[in-house]
């Protein structure tokens, strides 16, 4: 009988925490970004700020990335 009484207040224990769970609401500011400042891909160590070398880059890598630019010329 003490095996059913402990059941049942392990039981009634998870039933309360379960309804016990607060809400999660982000408050929203009109006009404002709150989340963390994002930095430009161009704007670490190795680029230094330099947005052209950066896109040319990114175009090479593209480029090799398909079967065209794989191919031997």
């Amino acid at each position: 009988m003490n095996a059913i009484k402990w059941m049942g207040a392990v039981l009634a224990l998870a039933v309360l925490t379960a309804c016990s769970e607060q809400p999660q609401v982000v408050e929203y500011k009109a006009g404002t970004y709150s989340g963390k400042p994002d930095t430009r891909p161009y704007d670490s160590a190795m680029y230094q700020g330099d947005k052209a070398t950066y896109e040319s880059d990114m175009r090479a890598r593209t480029h090799k990335q398909t079967e065209i630019g794989r191919m031997a010329k």
